[in-house]
């Protein structure tokens, strides 16, 4: 069986994945405005939360934004890339749906809990401990539950392109692997060696602890735990976009791939650095060496790299498209691009936005100038750029193209379609760079009081505007944000209720042969076994010392005892 003669079957997994995602999606941008409105003092009165229920919003939207929504489009979308690429089927289709009903299982536990902070009295406790969920802030075990059952099912949806990739394999002895394949594999490869560490945290620690079987957690290490996972789930979510930017960019422009071996290097380069960078999270917190925190710094740094080869490789596409276009000139090529489709314009702004994203990403990972901004609304302005826009916008985009040829229908409202990137671009750029700019005068992040300094709270004095400016530049972008996620919801809603056309679902799978073909680099790039062990054998030399070093020292026994939330 090849991949067209699967198409219907594989279509449907993806939309299911697709369709929790904007579920997801659209109550985590609901939470997004009431913050933005909430603590930037807007239409407070107005507002159905309160001071307490801020957190349980906080929570809501960096769970169901940072990782529902991300974990369940990455995984649909790795289905119709993987089947694509190998030109085959999932060789497990019914483990493909065991490893989605652990996510949504693992999904609504979560969710209830973080909801029970509305309406106490639901059948669990809340858990107001946000998306990095640190101890000793304590949820109910449900909501550890059901991180570990997300983990755990998008680790059984990668072992079916895993499975799937050994069977072509078996046929191909001697062929390269495709490019998308060859990015979903390494992309997971990556997942594996970084969520063990927050499954350990999980499983080992938060369920025993949040169910009374232990007492106490240490703090320290569990934080060390997270961010071991929690630097490397950026570029599980990037990604993903890293995929459209080189594979599916190009075609849109009407262009072809500059460097198919570029594109394998930068993925190489992420399966080794994207894991020993953690500590460069954990800057403040005490009882780790500063040589640890040294070694993560310079790591982090190299991971510039496969950022720039990428910004040059995917630029580098879409000018050739533009020039096959008509376009011409130093700059003027840019005209010649399709800005008027929605696919297009999103993924291109998105790459622009990571590029911003890149540069206060430097800030955040220098050890000194992190010391100014690490608690500081500056770190959700980068998050906003990268996940929030980057991955967000690309997904968006990439949707307008791929759903259509899923579902067999056309896309609806095309002119909400072509303005929605727009609208989110101009709403990221005030919302973002207020934040940037509030960070550095020191305003708080996490906290729903105190407001910024005109409001009642601390006296910030910006670098330049006024905090009253910030407060409103952020509730504005916040504002135009929403008005996007509801024109894609409109967007996506009216194409899934529409009537299919009367030919069967698309198979617009073809993508052009890039101008530096797979055959122009070295073979042991596909060696992923070879890549593994030096990746594990990196993440070894960075946290075997400091991770025993916490246990040797007796910081395990001390630990602390849970703050229910």
């Amino acid at each position: 069986m090849t991949y067209v003669d699967d198409y219907p079957r594989a279509a449907k997994l993806v939309r299911w994945h697709f369709g929790v995602a904007f579920v997801a999606l659209a109550v985590g941008g609901l939470f997004g405005l009431l913050q933005g409105l909430y603590r930037t003092g807007h239409f407070r009165s107005l507002l159905p939360i309160n001071a307490t229920e801020y957190y349980t919003v906080l929570t809501g939207h960096g769970v169901l934004l940072a990782l529902v929504f991300t974990t369940f489009f990455i995984c649909g979308l790795f289905v119709w890339a993987t089947t694509r690429s190998l030109d085959r089927p999932l060789v497990t289709p019914r483990l493909a749906w065991v490893g989605f009903a652990s996510m949504l299982v693992g999904t609504t536990l979560a969710a209830v809990t973080i909801m029970n902070g509305f309406a106490p009295g639901l059948p669990f406790d809340s858990a107001n401990v946000l998306y990095t969920f640190y101890p000793p802030l304590q949820g109910h075990p449900a909501f550890y539950v059901g991180a570990a059952l997300l983990v755990v099912g998008s680790w059984v949806l990668g072992a079916t392109y895993f499975l799937t990739y050994r069977d072509w394999r078996a046929d191909n002895p001697d062929a390269r692997i495709p490019l998308q394949a060859f990015m979903v594999l390494t992309t997971f490869i990556m997942w594996y060696v970084s969520s063990v560490g927050v499954a350990v945290e999980v499983v080992a620690f938060l369920v025993p602890w949040s169910l009374g079987w232990i007492e106490t957690v240490d703090p320290l290490l569990a934080r060390s735990l997270f961010w071991y996972f929690g630097h490397p789930v950026v570029y599980f979510w990037l990604l993903p976009g890293y995929v459209a930017w080189y594979t599916l960019l190009p075609k849109f422009a009407g262009g072809r791939l500059f460097s198919d071996p570029l594109a394998r290097v930068v993925f190489v380069l992420f399966v080794l650095l994207s894991t020993p960078v953690g500590f460069h999270h954990q800057y403040l917190d005490p009882g780790i060496a500063s040589g640890f925190k040294f070694i993560a710094m310079t790591n982090t740094m190299m991971l510039l790299l496969p950022s720039l080869l990428t910004a040059f490789t995917v630029v580098a596409s879409v000018e050739h498209g533009a020039r096959q276009r008509g376009g011409d000139g130093y700059l003027g090529w840019l005209r010649a691009l399709p800005w008027e489709k929605p696919w297009f314009a999103g993924c291109a702004l998105a790459g622009f936005m990571f590029a911003a994203g890149g540069f206060s990403g430097m800030i955040n990972a220098g050890m000194n100038i992190n010391y100014l901004i690490h608690n500081t609304i500056w770190v959700p302005g980068h998050f906003h750029l990268t996940v929030g826009t980057a991955f967000a916008l690309t997904a968006m985009a990439v949707s307008y193209w791929l759903y259509p040829q899923l579902s067999g229908k056309r896309l609806r409202h095309r002119r909400l379609a072509t303005v929605q990137p727009y609208v989110w671009f101009v709403g990221m750029t005030l919302m973002s760079n207020a934040m940037h700019r509030g960070g550095l005068a020191g305003i708080p992040r996490r906290t729903a009081e105190p407001l910024f300094g005109d409001a009642g709270g601390a006296p910030f004095e910006p670098a330049f505007g006024t905090v009253a400016e910030i407060r409103f530049q952020i509730a504005v972008g916040a504002g135009l944000l929403f008005v996007a996620l509801v024109l894609f919801l409109v967007v996506m809603l009216g194409t899934a209720l529409s009537r299919p056309r009367v030919e069967a679902l698309s198979v617009n799978g073809s993508i052009p042969e890039p101008l530096s073909g797979p055959a122009h680099s070295p073979r042991v790039l596909d060696n992923l076994k070879l890549w593994t062990a030096i990746a594990v054998l990196l993440v070894v030399l960075a946290y075997a010392l400091p991770l025993w070093s916490m246990v040797a020292d007796g910081l395990l026994a001390p630990g602390s005892p849970g703050f229910p939330v």
